[in-house]
C-alpha cells in the first residue's frame, strides 16, 4: 500500500460490538495497524485477533493516554516506520480523513496534523457539545497560542521525530489537553485539516461528558500558571 511507512494506533477499552468494523475499514487504506486493548472486560481482545490487526494488552485498565503511548512505542519499534495515526475505536472517525491528513503530513511537511471538526462548517456537531468544545478553545492558553479550532479531537497524525519525543503521562482523557501542551511549548510545525465525524447513538454513549472536558482544561490551565 502506498502508506506502508505509516501506522494507525487504536487505542480500545470494551469496544467488542463495533472494533472488527472499525479495524476492517482501516485495512482498507492502512497496512499496518495496531489496537491496544485496554484491559478490556468484553471480548475487544479477540476480536481485534481475528481481524489480522496487531495486537497489544493492558492487563488492567490504563487509560487511553497510556494506550496511546503504548501503542506508538510499539510502533516506533516497527522498521521503516515514519507517520503514526490515532484513531479512536468506536466507529467515529472516517478512514477518508486519516488518508488525506497523513498527505497532508507529507506534502505540507507537517510536523503534526489534528483533526477539527470545526474547519469548512460545524453542523456535524451537536449544538450542545459545539458550545463546550468552543469553550475548551477559548479557557485553553496553549490552544490559542496554537491557533487551533478544535483540541479535543482523537485523530491526529505525527511524524516520527514527534512521536519518539512525546511522553504521555496523564492516563485519562485528559492526555488531549496534554499532548497540546506539548505542543505549544515545541518548535514543531502543527497544521489542522477538517474531519467529519459520525455522531451515532454508540459514539455518544462512549464519550466523555462535556462537563468533564471542560474540568480537564481548567484544570490543566491553573497547572500551566503555577
Amino acid at each position: 500500500m502506498p502508506d506502508d511507512d505509516t501506522w494507525v494506533i487504536v487505542p480500545v477499552f470494551n469496544e467488542a460490538e463495533v472494533i472488527s468494523h472499525v479495524v476492517a475499514d482501516l485495512q482498507t487504506a492502512f497496512s499496518h495497524v495496531v489496537c491496544v486493548d485496554d484491559g478490556s472486560a468484553d471480548s475487544s481482545a479477540a476480536e481485534i485477533a481475528a481481524t489480522g490487526a496487531h495486537l497489544v494488552s493492558h492487563p488492567i485498565n490504563m487509560g487511553q493516554g497510556a494506550a496511546l503511548q503504548t501503542g506508538l512505542s510499539y510502533a516506533l519499534a516497527r522498521e521503516g516506520s515514519r507517520l503514526f495515526v490515532t484513531f479512536d475505536a468506536d466507529g467515529q472517525h472516517q478512514v477518508s480523513d486519516a488518508v488525506q491528513m497523513v498527505e497532508v503530513a507529507r506534502t505540507e511537511h507537517a510536523d503534526v496534523v489534528l483533526g477539527s471538526r470545526f474547519l469548512g462548517g460545524c453542523d456535524q456537531v451537536p449544538p450542545l457539545k459545539r458550545l463546550v468544545l468552543r469553550a475548551i478553545v477559548a479557557l485553553s492558553p496553549t490552544v490559542r497560542r496554537l491557533r487551533l479550532t478544535d483540541a479535543h479531537n482523537g485523530l491526529r497524525v505525527f511524524n516520527r521525530p514527534v512521536a519518539e519525543t512525546l511522553r504521555i503521562s496523564m492516563n485519562d482523557m485528559a492526555h488531549a489537553s496534554e499532548i497540546v501542551t506539548i505542543l505549544a511549548r515545541s518548535s514543531w510545525t502543527v497544521r489542522e485539516a477538517p474531519v467529519t465525524i459520525r455522531y451515532t447513538e454508540y459514539s455518544r454513549s462512549k464519550g466523555q461528558s462535556l462537563v468533564n472536558g471542560v474540568n480537564i482544561v481548567f484544570d490543566l490551565s491553573l497547572g500551566n500558571r503555577r
